[in-house]
């Protein structure tokens, strides 16, 4: 009985230990999770850790002249520990209103005393992460790290800046959907989107910490792996041609309150693109580029496309610029099917030659028929050979692809060769057209448009592209040489008359198309697309271009009064200012006259290196960065012009680019009127300097 009782009571004391054990675990739970809960958490989040990606600078765009044309600014995201160690109660309190003053007079957006609240709840609560101000630019950083607490030091002031970076277009719309963006996950568009590789370079990493609140902050000042910034981009496009083009497209469209317009320049040798403006109306009187249409958007092509048709006939020697055809009633019927000519020719049987200068619809259809109606296959067999029906292979995404029937299919009609004879019941960009025209100027040889002439890192040539050549010989000389007849033609006594009157050659084609009205087809509300394509000089020729115009509302609608102009417009500007192709100009150099240039005030090492190369002497021994020079006997004389530092510098006698960098660099900000050279400036010289103000600035 005793051995029974000491059993019993060795098992009661197990139970009692082990109940005590567990009462012990369980009541521990509870005091964790309830009563020291909130320690715990914020220590678990104080000891969470994670590497993140730091964006790499974008590289640079450049147009083929220099320009910058798509950059990445470096913007700034500026916090604070407000609870860094070294940043005691003492030092808080003494400077808290200071650092609140120069706050708000740099950021404009709240008072000192809400910048002081916002500041000793921040450090109140705890805060280690506190949101200073986004979207703070360079020179505001640099100002920021001499306010009160932030000056102490790179750690002791508690200041944490994150770097990111802003994309911007210097030009604004100027070719803006060729230049593109790239959008993780989107479909990549224009030069951005298909050299993205190149331009993002190699993200880095930064150790991040989580802090109460959920909130992740860099653990160090430095990034643990620097990221590797992108290479750059030097593009075809010319920023002074693109300007030109696109405010010549602008103007038309306004005046014709057109729906929306295209303008394309292309070098024939090389195929470089000089120039691209897509335009769309987007309000009654304003246009923006949304959409790149000059490669995106294959369309009826209408009158253009009779070229295409008169090299397949004349290489498979159907006939010739002499023979004839009857198109006295101006229209003709295919099979219950009525083709007409937008105006009657006043012969009855004209010549090829006037069928095409002419653009005679029914003249051209008539003899396509009349030469290919037993084999069809044969006509678009020789469109096939022209390069015509494939992509080409573009630099940059989203070239649509070019479409025309073929016998057999199912919606080839017995109308069809006819209608497909002057551009319709197939569809072609605006810049696969003129890559055809383009392969006319270049003696035959059909080289595919290029936006990129080279990749470059630091300074140095990565990848070189070559001009892509599509085609040795689209024709052969005899056919070549009588298509750049007919587009001569076209221009002396043609549609295109408006273009006579330049003081250089131009050969081209105009182009009027009707636009299908959905289901209605080509009935109903009639729109119409007009266009001209050609190059120029016609005699030697330098640049081709293209100009398409949708939907004119202004009653006039026909390529030669719509789109003529347009190419007129570019082709007279930029004939004026290439001296390569304008043979009337002789260069003169400022060495071979008596007559001694005076410069502008400006940069000294800039203005030296002018008169060097002009083989002008200088004299003055001044060292300084800037000067201004007078005339002396056959030579330049220097003298110095002092900038004081902290004082308002004398812009006087600059050019406008030298007297804003001088100004901007100094704090102020700027606003002009007039041109020419500084003559006046609102803040005297020598005043002394308050950050932020504006400075007016007289040019004449």
């Amino acid at each position: 009985m005793k051995i029974k009782t000491d059993i019993l009571l060795r098992v009661y004391v197990a139970y009692a230990v082990l109940f005590l054990f567990a009462f012990a675990i369980v009541f521990r739970i509870w005091q964790l999770q309830f009563v020291q809960g909130k320690k715990w958490a914020r220590m678990a989040d104080s000891l969470t850790t994670k590497f993140v990606n730091v964006e790499a600078v974008r590289g640079s765009i450049y147009s083929e002249d220099g320009s910058l044309i798509a950059t990445s600014m470096p913007e700034y995201e500026v916090r604070m520990d407000v609870n860094a160690d070294p940043i005691t109660d003492e030092v808080f309190g003494d400077k808290v209103d200071s650092l609140s003053y120069r706050l708000s007079n740099l950021f404009r957006d709240k008072t000192s005393a809400e910048y002081t609240r916002a500041l000793k709840k921040a450090r109140s609560e705890g805060q280690r992460y506190f949101l200073v101000q986004r979207k703070v630019d360079y020179n505001q950083l640099k100002e920021l790290k001499t306010f009160p607490i932030f000056n102490m030091g790179r750690y002791k002031g508690g200041l944490i800046v994150l770097q990111k970076n802003k994309r911007i277009l210097p030009f604004k719309l100027l070719a803006s959907r060729t230049i593109g963006y790239y959008v993780q996950d989107v479909k990549p568009v224009g030069l951005e989107g298909a050299y993205n590789e190149y331009i993002s370079g190699k993200t880095g990493k930064r150790l991040m910490q989580r802090i109460a609140g959920g909130v992740w902050m860099p653990v160090n000042d430095d990034v643990e792996i620097a990221p590797v910034d992108g290479s750059d981009i030097i593009s075809t496009l010319n920023v002074n041609i693109q300007d030109v083009a696109q405010n010549a497209l602008l103007k038309q469209l306004k005046e014709q309150n057109a729906a929306s317009g295209t303008v394309i320049l292309m070098e024939v040798s090389t195929g470089e693109i000089r120039a691209i403006a897509n335009l769309m109306r987007v309000a009654p009187g304003q246009y923006e580029e949304k959409y790149n249409t000059a490669i995106g958007a294959a369309t009826e092509p209408g009158s253009t496309f009779k070229l295409a048709s008169f090299l397949v006939a004349i290489e498979d020697k159907k006939f010739d610029l002499d023979d004839t055809v009857d198109v006295s009633k101006g229209y003709r019927v295919f099979r219950g099917r009525v083709m007409k000519d937008s105006h009657t020719l006043k012969e009855g049987r004209v010549t090829m030659k006037t069928v095409f200068e002419q653009s005679s619809n029914v003249g051209t259809s008539v003899a396509i028929w009349k030469a290919y109606k037993n084999d069809p296959a044969k006509f678009v067999a020789g469109l096939e050979r022209l390069g015509l029906g494939k992509r080409m292979g573009l630099q940059i995404p989203g070239e649509a692809r070019p479409h025309f029937k073929h016998p057999g299919d199912k919606d080839w009609y017995g109308t069809t060769l006819p209608w497909l004879s002057i551009g319709y019941e197939q569809t072609i960009t605006p810049l696969q057209t003129l890559t055809l025209y383009n392969a006319i100027a270049n003696n035959g040889t059909m080289v595919a448009p290029k936006f990129v002439k080279e990749i470059r890192y630091l300074g140095k040539t990565v990848q070189s592209f070559d001009t892509k050549v599509l085609a040795d010989k689209i024709v052969s000389d005899r056919t070549l040489g009588k298509a750049k007849e007919l587009l001569e033609a076209v221009v002396q006594e043609g549609s295109a008359k408006v273009l006579k009157t330049s003081v250089f050659p131009i050969a081209g084609k105009t182009g009027t198309a009707q636009i299908a009205n959905g289901k209605l087809g080509y009935r109903g509300n009639l729109r119409y697309q007009a266009s001209f394509c050609g190059y120029f000089p016609a005699d030697n020729p330098k640049y081709s271009m293209i100009v398409l115009i949708n939907e004119p509302t202004n009653k006039l609608y026909y390529g030669g009064a719509v789109s003529a102009p347009v190419f007129k417009e570019v082709a007279d500007k930029v004939y004026a200012t290439q001296l390569e192709i304008n043979p009337g100009i002789e260069k003169q150099y400022v060495k071979n006259t008596t007559m001694v240039p005076v410069a502008k005030v400006g940069y000294r090492t800039e203005t030296e290196y002018i008169y060097n190369k002009l083989g002008i002497s200088m004299s003055g021994n001044t060292k300084s960065t800037w000067i201004h020079t007078a005339k002396y006997d056959n030579a330049v004389k220097m003298a110095e012009v002092d900038v004081p530092e902290n004082a308002v510098p004398n812009v006087i006698g600059m050019g406008l680019q030298d007297a804003i960098y001088l100004l901007e660099n100094a704090g102020l900000r700027t606003v002009a009127r007039g041109k020419g050279r500084v003559v006046g400036q609102s803040i005297a010289a020598g005043a002394q300097i308050i950050k932020g103000n504006t400075i007016g600035l007289e040019l004449r």
